[in-house]
């Protein structure tokens, strides 16, 4: 494991939940207008390298409505439901 990407991803993103095999999952949430939320994830596995990267978009009642892949292939913002 690098441990130097290790502690830089801790620190840039705050939260992280162990994955199988020693990877991990990284989560940075940032608030947006009219109670949204947006949430990075990137998840890596036990050498730190990232596997995938990605964003989730929450309505203001909390429910998941986009997800954008940025990698390994950016699919641009793909809509979970319509929003009225």
């Amino acid at each position: 494991m690098d441990e130097d990407k290790h502690r830089q991803n801790e620190k840039k993103f705050g939260q992280w939940q162990s994955l199988t095999e020693g990877g991990r999952r990284y989560l940075y949430e940032v608030s947006g207008r009219r109670g949204w939320k947006a949430r990075y994830i990137k998840e890596v596995n036990a050498q730190e390298e990232t596997v995938s990267f990605y964003q989730e978009i929450y309505n203001a009642e909390g429910k998941l409505v986009e997800v954008h892949r940025k990698f390994p292939m950016d699919t641009g913002h793909q809509r979970t439901e319509q929003e009225p």
